[in-house]
C-alpha cells in the first residue's frame, strides 16, 4: 500500500508570514515523509463543494488536514465522506470559547466561567445588571473574553464593574464569557502540543512586562517545559473529550493544580518549534502514517 495523499485546507484571507510559514512547515514535513499534500484555500473549495461552481480532483483525498476555521466548508467535506483532521465538530468547539467550556465542564478542571447572555451586535448590552452579578460570582478582578479570538487579542481584565462596562462598550455586542482570574498564574501559562494522543512538546510562557496574558504575541517569553504527569493527563483528556487529532492546550497554574485555560484546534506551532526543537508538523505526518482512523 502506497503513502497517503491528502489536502491541506487553509484560509485564503490570512496571508501574514505567521500563516504562510505554518503552511510551509506542514508541506515540508509531508514531503519529508513521502506524503502527498495539495494545498487548497477555502474560497477555492466552497464553490465546488457547495455550489458545483468549480472542479474538484477526480480522486478523493485519503485525508484532509483542515488548518482553517471555516466550519461550513469542513462540514461539507465531511458530508462527502472525507476524513478531516481535525473534524468540523472539534474545530467548532475550540473556536467558540463558550462552547469549549460547556463541552469540557465536568471532565477537566477549569477556571470558574459564566457565559454572558446573548444579545445582538446591533443592540449590545442595554442593561448591565448582570455584569455586577459576575463580580459577585467570580470575584474581582475578572477576565472577559470574546468567544471568538486568537493570540490573546480579545482577552481583557476588568478590575471593577465600570471597567467591564467600558470593555463591553468596545465589544459591541459580540458574545463574551466571564472567567475567574487565576491570580497566581498572572502572566504565566503552559502550552502543551498534543498529537495523536501524545504530548509531543511543551513550553512555559511568561510575560515580563506586567501583562496578565502570557501569549508570545503580547510580549511573552518562552522556555522549554517538561510537563508533570497531571499536566500531561489534563492535556490528553482535553483533546480526547473534544475529539481532537492534534491541538494546543493552554494551562494555568492555580494553587489547586493546573487548569485548562483555552484549547486551539489549529495551533500555531512555530514558536514551540523554535523553543523546543520539536516540529509538530512532523508529528502530525507520523500520526497520519501510523494510520489515523479513516486515513
Amino acid at each position: 500500500m502506497g503513502k497517503p495523499n491528502g489536502w491541506l485546507v487553509v484560509n485564503r484571507f490570512l496571508n501574514t508570514s505567521k500563516f504562510t510559514e505554518l503552511t510551509g512547515l506542514l508541506c515540508g514535513a509531508a514531503a519529508q515523509h513521502g506524503i502527498g499534500l495539495d494545498v487548497y484555500t477555502n474560497d477555492e473549495l466552497l464553490p465546488a463543494i457547495c455550489g458545483g461552481g468549480g472542479r474538484l480532483p477526480d480522486e478523493a483525498p485519503d485525508f484532509v488536514l483542515f488548518y482553517d476555521k471555516d466550519v461550513i466548508l469542513a462540514r461539507a467535506l465531511e458530508a462527502r465522506g472525507m476524513r478531516l483532521l481535525n473534524s468540523a465538530r472539534a474545530i467548532e468547539l475550540c473556536d467558540d470559547k463558550a462552547l469549549t467550556h460547556l463541552a469540557l465542564s465536568g471532565f477537566v478542571p477549569m477556571p470558574r466561567t459564566v457565559s454572558a447572555p446573548f444579545t445582538y451586535e446591533n443592540v449590545g448590552y442595554t442593561d448591565r445588571a448582570f455584569v455586577r452579578d459576575m463580580f459577585g460570582i467570580l470575584g474581582s478582578p475578572l477576565v472577559i473574553k470574546e468567544a471568538f479570538g486568537s493570540f490573546g487579542k480579545q482577552v481583557y481584565l476588568a478590575e471593577t464593574p465600570e471597567d467591564a462596562d467600558r470593555i463591553l462598550d468596545g465589544v459591541c455586542g459580540r458574545r463574551v464569557i466571564f472567567q475567574e482570574f487565576i491570580r497566581e498564574s498572572a502572566g504565566r501559562d503552559l502550552r502543551l502540543n498534543v498529537v495523536g494522543g501524545r504530548v509531543v512538546a511543551a513550553m512555559e510562557r511568561t510575560n515580563p512586562n506586567g501583562d496578565f496574558r502570557a501569549n508570545i504575541s503580547n510580549g511573552g517569553v518562552m522556555r522549554p517545559h517538561t510537563p508533570t504527569f497531571e499536566e500531561t493527563r489534563l492535556a490528553l483528556r482535553t483533546a480526547e473529550v473534544l475529539g481532537l487529532d492534534f491541538c494546543g492546550v493552554d494551562l494555568l497554574l492555580s494553587n489547586d493544580g493546573p487548569v485548562v485555560c483555552e484549547v486551539n484546534s489549529n495551533a500555531h506551532f512555530k514558536s514551540i518549534f523554535e523553543c523546543t526543537g520539536v516540529n509538530a508538523a512532523d508529528e502530525i505526518m507520523r500520526y497520519i502514517l501510523r494510520g489515523a482512523d479513516g486515513c
